[in-house]
């Protein structure tokens, strides 16, 4: 038992380290390795015989490119706007995060993820339009307790870790999405 958790915690030290030192490439990195899995996870729970190494490549660029960046520079943003001294900081940080953040990176994830998919941008915005409104509206349904949460309970250097674990069930959730929709097109197009 011991020989296995001084490694781990060797490990977690390395990586909080990292987190501290450079913490936009380590967010990236761990946005990355997680959309990638979940991606893979989401595939697999689906039933798939092969995997679609567009889809997970897709899934990894988004999270390298977006998914450490993004999420980093908001919530430092909003971390100096309702800086401690505000009255209901908590409820301002978790309303600019579920009526700013979430809205924008959800159409972002959508119409991103079809472009690294290889799709056109015509069909990325058609990818937007058709799934930005119940995706968004099943994010604020499903994920608002475990944002507010992160906010009211979570220090700030770690808010990105626990959101990376929320995340990569949402991630699931959305390729699952995802690749529904895609089918149905598909099967719509062979119909025509």
């Amino acid at each position: 038992n011991m020989v296995l958790s001084k490694p781990l915690y060797s490990l977690f030290g390395t990586y909080l380290e990292q987190l501290f030192n450079h913490p936009v490439r380590t967010k990236s990195i761990t946005a990355c390795v997680l959309a990638t899995s979940a991606n893979v996870t989401s595939q697999r729970l689906a039933g798939a015989k092969t995997l679609n190494q567009q889809s997970a490549f897709a899934y990894g660029l988004f999270g390298l490119i977006f998914g450490g960046s993004v999420p980093h520079y908001f919530y430092t943003t909003v971390e100096r706007l309702f800086n401690h001294d505000v009255r209901f900081r908590r409820f301002f940080l978790f309303l600019s995060e579920r009526l700013v953040y979430a809205p924008i990176y959800q159409a972002l994830s959508l119409f991103f993820l079809a472009l690294f998919e290889g799709k056109s941008p015509s069909t990325a915005l058609q990818n937007v339009e058709k799934m930005y409104w119940p995706l968004l509206k099943a994010n604020w349904q499903y994920l608002s307790v475990f944002v507010y949460l992160n906010f009211a309970y979570v220090p700030p250097m770690f808010r990105s870790i626990s959101m990376a674990i929320i995340s990569f069930i949402w991630v699931v959730y959305i390729a699952q999405k995802r690749r529904r929709f895609q089918e149905k097109l598909a099967a719509e197009k062979a119909t025509k």
